[in-house]
């Protein structure tokens, strides 16, 4: 599904995505699909080329996981591995670091998890109590992490942590890359109740070794790193919401075209019809906030991406949630059955209304950051 604000660069990659989205469909092999789009270059399209990426940004890689979406097979750890922890690499790792990372992280043969959220922090990244002391030359890393996706599958897990500050005794967030076997790091598989293929888990890190060389860029740099990894998982997270939002809408829409009742297609009725309309303008308007996005964060304007990131993944929340809600109602009970496969993005619809930030946070953000309004804690 191309748009007039795509270039031709992008709309050409969008149907080539949509294409191999199509190939695979609703009952993909996550794992296969994954090694195909990577090595048609689709996974590392935001990473430098010369470490085998496209040379793109994040405006490229919300369309490949868009259109994956859209084609009932997203893949979620496009907006962990490629999204979050490549672009951190690339823009504050070592240059070790960067070769070590990306040019697997590109061709899908290495995968990063992300572990941020805690057990006692929740929204709070302020109160993050996983923390990093030097021990010599190395570091040693210990706290809980809870709700992170894929670390049973990936090499290793980029953890953030807070270093004291020497001079105020203050706590400042630096990110670590912990390997997955790495003595004293364990993981616990929560049971969701979410179907996925992509595991949750809670983590606990018990004085995890580190070399010095585990950190990723600089020590006092602290919410700089961190948001140029927030940043573009927010966008990621609503062109996943868009894509399932266009996926359902489109079984709706054949539906209603099709399902005829006293000799009239179910769509020619405004009932259903307008819903379906409203459904779609509201995924088309946030999806527009997303390409904003995007492009800001992709030029380098992180104050600016941040405001429309947060917005972006709130309207796409909002509009995947109404746009499944809306297709489940037009199929009725066949909105249902395994045969369609829209009951199970129920659930799913709702993640992108509380991860990796909840709507009443970007409310706040909202509230405070754009509106100058005072806080209320």
């Amino acid at each position: 599904m191309s748009t007039t604000s795509d270039t031709e660069e992008h709309q050409a990659l969008r149907s080539a995505v949509a294409a191999l989205g199509n190939r695979h469909g609703r009952n993909h092999n996550p794992t296969e699909l994954w090694t195909e789009a990577a090595k048609l270059g689709y996974l590392g399209v935001n990473l430098p080329e010369e470490y085998g990426g496209g040379g793109g940004g994040i405006c490229e890689l919300s369309i490949v996981l868009e259109e994956l979406g859209a084609a009932g097979c997203p893949l979620l750890m496009m907006v962990v591995s490629p999204a979050i922890c490549g672009t951190v690499i690339a823009r504050f790792g070592t240059d070790a670091q960067k070769s070590e990372w990306l040019p697997g992280l590109a061709a899908g043969t290495r995968i990063m998890a992300f572990g941020i959220t805690e057990p006692d922090a929740g929204s709070n990244s302020h109160r993050i109590t996983t923390t990093a002391r030097r021990d010599g030359a190395d570091w040693l890393l210990t706290g809980r992490k809870v709700f992170i996706s894929g670390v049973d599958i990936a090499d290793a897990t980029l953890v953030v942590g807070r270093t004291e500050d020497a001079r105020t005794g203050r706590l400042k967030p630096c990110l670590f890359i912990v390997p997955r076997e790495a003595p004293g790091f364990t993981r616990r598989r929560i049971d969701m109740e979410l179907q996925a293929a992509e595991k949750q888990f809670e983590l606990t890190l018990d004085d995890v070794r580190l070399p010095a060389d585990a950190l990723v860029g600089d020590e006092d740099a602290g919410l700089l790193q961190l948001f140029a990894g927030l940043n573009p998982e927010r966008i990621m997270t609503a062109a996943f919401a868009i894509g399932m939002g266009r996926h359902a809408l489109a079984q709706a829409i054949t539906y209603a075209r099709d399902r005829t009742v006293w000799n009239t297609p179910i769509g020619a009725h405004q009932a259903i019809a307008h819903p379906l309309a409203q459904a779609h303008i509201e995924l088309e308007l946030a999806r527009l906030m997303m390409q904003k996005a995007a492009r800001l964060y992709d030029a380098g304007d992180d104050e600016g991406a941040g405001e429309a990131a947060n917005m972006a993944k709130y309207a796409a929340g909002e509009a995947c949630v109404k746009a499944v809600d809306q297709a489940v109602h037009t199929l009725g009970g066949n909105g249902l059955t395994r045969e369609f496969g829209l009951a199970s993005l129920i659930t799913a619809a709702r993640v992108s209304r509380i991860a990796p930030v909840s709507r009443e946070m970007i409310l706040n953000y909202v509230s405070h950051q754009t509106l100058g309004l005072p806080k209320s804690y």
